[in-house]
């Protein structure tokens, strides 16, 4: 991303080797514009976060998370997460690691319902 700097795109580049399970069985979906065409990037920076996946054009990302997200301080780290990016124009969608194994048609199902969604640029809000 244009905001991203050298050192953040070197840790993305380190994040891209090291994706999880989870983020490798979605990330087979989401390759090479599988998806209705929608080209996703994966492990994105985004200000100081990296987002797993992005569709840069939707400014649609998906989180893929873990059981630890589900701790009480998780959970509040991720809201201030998504409300950053929802601030940048960014819409957020998340799914458990155990619904990418499990439900993996489902899940691809809901991004292309976000994919097909209109969003309001920030340009637009304004």
């Amino acid at each position: 991303m244009k905001d991203a700097n050298a050192e953040s795109h070197k840790r993305a580049k380190q994040h891209r080797r090291e994706l999880t399970a989870a983020e490798d069985v979605l990330w087979q979906e989401l390759r090479r514009k599988q998806l209705g065409g929608f080209h996703f990037r994966r492990q994105v920076p985004i200000g100081p976060y990296f987002a797993d996946f992005a569709c840069v054009k939707e400014r649609l990302v998906i989180e893929v998370d873990g059981i630890g997200h589900a701790e009480p301080d998780e959970m509040i780290r991720d809201k201030k997460r998504t409300a950053y990016l929802n601030n940048l124009g960014w819409r957020v969608i998340r799914f458990l690691n155990v619904d990418v194994f499990d439900k993996t048609d489902a899940v691809v199902e809901h991004i292309w319902h976000h994919l097909k969604l209109p969003h309001t640029t920030l340009e637009e809000a304004k």
